[in-house]
Formats: C-alpha cells, sequence, structure tokens
C-alpha cells in the first residue's frame, strides 16, 4: 500500500462538469470516460482518486479542444501545452524554463498574462486571467498554479519547495484542498495569483530528456495530480508509518512515536503544533486507502474493512459514511 494514492476532492470534477455544460457538452461522456457516477458530484464530502480526475480532464480536453475546459473565455487547442513542453525540454536550467514558459503562452493566448521576476531572495511566478468570472470554481487558476509549480519541477528533477501562494480571489470553500495542492501557506485577495520560491533554485539543470517527455506527457495529467502528498513534517512521517503496509491496525500512537525516537507527549505537541492529531492522520490515510481500494472491481468490501483495521464491515461503513456522506457499496456502485 502506498499513501501515494492520495483522493482529491469532487469539487474539481464538478468545475469541469459544469464548465462542459455551459459550453452545450454532454456530461454524462465526461463521467463515464472518468469511471465517476454524476449523482457522486451533488456531495461536497465525495473525494476521488487521482486516476479518475486525470481521465476526466483527458477526456475534457479530447472532446471539446481546449485545454483551458472552457474557463478562460478563450480556447487553448489540445496539443498546444505539449508544443510548449517539447521546447522547454531543451532549456539549459530552471530560470529559462520559466523566462521560456511566460514568453510562450503571452505570446500565444489572451487569456491570462504570465510574469516571472526574481530577486536575490525570492522568484515569482505570477499569471492574471484576463477574464476571470469564466473560471467561476476557481479550477482553471488551480490547475495552472499547479502545473506551472509540477511541470518545471519535473523537469530540474527537483522538488521546487514553495514559500508562499497567493490567489487573487477570498477563500473558497474548497481551501482545504490547498495544503495538498500546494507545500506552503496559502493567501488570499491578492492582486494577481502566483508563488513565490528561493531563487537559489533558479541555476538547477533541466535533466530531462526529450524521450523522457513523451513518457510524461503520455501520463498527463496523472503524475501532477498524485504528487500532492505535501504534509506537515510529522503529519507526513505518520502518514507514511500508516501507509507503509496492509495494516493500519498494526500501529500504536505510542510505537509511532518510539520509531520516530521521541516521547508521546513531545509528538502530540509537535502534531498540535500541525494543528491535527494521530486519529485525524489515521483517518486520512484510512479515508484516501479507502477510496483508492474500493475503485479497484474486484474487491470485496469486507476485505477492503479488514485491510483497514476495522473489526467488521458495518464499522467500516459507518465510518465511510461520516467521511463522505455515502456508504462504500453506494461509492463502489
Amino acid at each position: 500500500m502506498s499513501f501515494e494514492n492520495q483522493t482529491v476532492s469532487v469539487h474539481y470534477a464538478r468545475a469541469v462538469a459544469d464548465a462542459a455544460i455551459s459550453r452545450g457538452y454532454s456530461v454524462e461522456t465526461l463521467m463515464r470516460s472518468a469511471a465517476i457516477n454524476e449523482n457522486l458530484l451533488e456531495s461536497d464530502d465525495i473525494r476521488i482518486t487521482p486516476e479518475q480526475l486525470a481521465y476526466l480532464m483527458r477526456a475534457a480536453w479530447q472532446l471539446e479542444d481546449d485545454e483551458f475546459l472552457g474557463m478562460a473565455g478563450v480556447t487553448s487547442r489540445h496539443g498546444v501545452f505539449t508544443l510548449m513542453a517539447k521546447q522547454a525540454v531543451h532549456c539549459k536550467n530552471l530560470r529559462g524554463v520559466y523566462r521560456h514558459l511566460c514568453r510562450f503562452y503571452n505570446l500565444c493566448t489572451t487569456a491570462f498574462e504570465l510574469s516571472f521576476s526574481f530577486d536575490e531572495r525570492l522568484a515569482r511566478m505570477s499569471m492574471k486571467l484576463s477574464q476571470p468570472e469564466y473560471d467561476k470554481h476557481h479550477m482553471l487558476i488551480d490547475f495552472l498554479l499547479l502545473l506551472w509549480h509540477r511541470f518545471p519541477a519535473w523537469l530540474v528533477g527537483n522538488r521546487i519547495p514553495l514559500n508562499g501562494v497567493y490567489f487573487d480571489f477570498p477563500k473558497p470553500a474548497h481551501s482545504a484542498e490547498y495544503r495538498l495542492l500546494f507545500p506552503c501557506p496559502a493567501h488570499y485577495d491578492r492582486e494577481s495569483s502566483y508563488f513565490t520560491f528561493s531563487s537559489e533554485l533558479l541555476t538547477l539543470p533541466v535533466v530531462q530528456t526529450p524521450e523522457t517527455l513523451k513518457t510524461h506527457l503520455r501520463r498527463a495529467p496523472l503524475d501532477w495530480f498524485k504528487r500532492q502528498n505535501f504534509y506537515p513534517t510529522y503529519t507526513r512521517k505518520i502518514l507514511d508509518t500508516l501507509t507503509s503496509d496492509d495494516g493500519f491496525e498494526n500501529w500504536q500512537f505510542e510505537e509511532i512515536a518510539e520509531s520516530m525516537a521521541m516521547t508521546t507527549r513531545t509528538l502530540r505537541r509537535k502534531l498540535t503544533e500541525e494543528r491535527t492529531s494521530f486519529q485525524e492522520i489515521k483517518n486520512i490515510a484510512r479515508r484516501d486507502t479507502a477510496i483508492h481500494l474500493l475503485s479497484q472491481k474486484n474487491l470485496p468490501i469486507a476485505s477492503i474493512a479488514h485491510q483497514l483495521g476495522y473489526s467488521d464491515a458495518p464499522s467500516f461503513s459507518r465510518a465511510f459514511k461520516e467521511w463522505t456522506g455515502v456508504t462504500p457499496k453506494s461509492y463502489k456502485r
């Protein structure tokens, strides 16, 4: 078992569906492509797998021939990002990648304006939508900022720790997702949307090749969604421990503290500082792993309950309904 199977809010699937409907496309076809039941879109508590969101976006790109998914007021034909990426892989370093990215999109679209700047301490990648009223769920801004962060990081083969991410809109209802999307504090009501990181990283060389890029693009956008495992230090360590094997019930808080060479009191204080608790972390791990396992066709619910450390299927069902608003049986159906 791996916590790589982090889940994402159904908010993003709903945003893709709403944009498709507003342009006259059938949402049924899109949902079928991603194995998402349309009824799930009605609940804010539902979460889906990264695979489902990736399949949904890929289907929308192909159906609508618009990489902006109808959320920008103007379209960008499917394949434009690939063209940019095939040029970016030949850049010398991270600074060159960001400069190329901005030049490319500022030349080929009026959907938004990109700008990149840096000083001795911080680098800043900014964007401003020309017609933000089309991005009513903030899906496009979220996705593009994610893309401007994750793809350059892949090109240089290094994580890019962010100092902060900033949005030009008020704090949205789905703001809890940002701790998964961006490994840094989030801020709102700014003049534009942007993120900052250390200028020291700008000299990192591009290590990918045209051949590795082909594989990366064939998987897109899945890899960008699956790398959502950005949690504070001790939360991350506990999640890794809980999901390192198939037995959630095998780990107790005392044992985890001992494995991290600290007392339970110290670890509990660290978690309080990170605004969480052991039970909350355990529930997150169980919930997201349950959603991943329920997407496997031939895995019985009773087996999933046992794998997650529940004594019986009804106990698991009650917990799952509390997390998502639906029963495991309904979700699997």
